[in-house]
Parts: C-alpha cells; sequence; structure tokens
C-alpha cells in the first residue's frame, strides 16, 4: 500500500459520483482542487465533516478550488446522504477500494482493542499539474477545513 504525501504525483482516480456521472481526475486537469477521505456516510464525524465542507464551499469556490469527497458507500447511500444534509460537492463511490487503496487510506485501526480495516480519514491538495501539494492524515474534524483553507490562501 502506497504512502503518498506532499510532492507525488496523485494517483489517477475514475469513479461514479453521486449524481450517476463518473468523475475523473482528467476532470480537473489545470486546477487544483481538493481530494478528501472519509470513513462513512451519515455518521458523526463524517457528518460533521461533509456539512463543513459544504459551509465553506463559497470559500473553496472563491479561490477556484473545487472539493470532492469520496468513501466505500455506494452511489445510492451518497444521493441520500446529500439530500439529507444539502451537500453541495460530490461525492465518489469507492466500492472496490481501489482508490482509497491507490492514496493509502485503507488502512488497519482499531476500536476497543478491536483491529479492523477502514478508510483513515484523510484531505488531499491536488495542483493543476497533478501534484499532491499537501496531505492530511488521521484528520480530526474540528478545525480541519480551516487548516486547508488557510494552505491555500498561502500558495
Amino acid at each position: 500500500m502506497p504512502q503518498i504525501d506532499a510532492g507525488d504525483k496523485a494517483p489517477y482516480f475514475s469513479a461514479p459520483g453521486d449524481s450517476g456521472e463518473t468523475i475523473s481526475i482528467k476532470d480537473y486537469a489545470g486546477q487544483t482542487f481538493v481530494l478528501y477521505f472519509y470513513p462513512k456516510d451519515d455518521t458523526p464525524g463524517c457528518t460533521k465533516e461533509a456539512c463543513h465542507f459544504s459551509e465553506s464551499l463559497s470559500k473553496f469556490n472563491a479561490l477556484d478550488v473545487p472539493v470532492i469527497g469520496v468513501s466505500k458507500d455506494s452511489v445510492e447511500k451518497h444521493k441520500k446522504f446529500k439530500e439529507k444534509y444539502g451537500l453541495n460537492f460530490p461525492l465518489l463511490s469507492d466500492e472496490s477500494g481501489e482508490l482509497c487503496d491507490d492514496y493509502g487510506t485503507w488502512v488497519e485501526k482499531s476500536m476497543y482493542g478491536r483491529k479492523y480495516m477502514g478508510i483513515d480519514r484523510a484531505t488531499f491538495v491536488i495542483d493543476a499539474k497533478g501534484i499532491i501539494s499537501a496531505a492530511w492524515r488521521k484528520v480530526k474534524v474540528t478545525g480541519h477545513i480551516e487548516e486547508v483553507l488557510k494552505f491555500l490562501k498561502n500558495q
């Protein structure tokens, strides 16, 4: 499993989005964008993070930086999640786990002493040339969006 980081070429991706379209890295060629990975739709931390990105989207738009969320949930689950919370950015379905593997976010986790595999909450800023300019792993939701915006403003 690769551990990609700032300075690395962003792995190629192409995955179904919540509105049925396929979204690929090629769709964002020539512009900086945020790709963030989260464990599961409609769970407390993931909902808080998604809503915070959604509420802050105008700030990302002002910087001309699209935001894309990724989890292993199905397109149908993504549709329901987006509708329930009024999310205003695309969510990609990575049911095969290929995207998570390529970005090194499918990791062993531990809860109450039980080990299991899951998605590591992570955010990547990918620049106009397809290079990762910033990577955050083991993201704590509180304050994270501000951290990403600060990085983007100081680029």
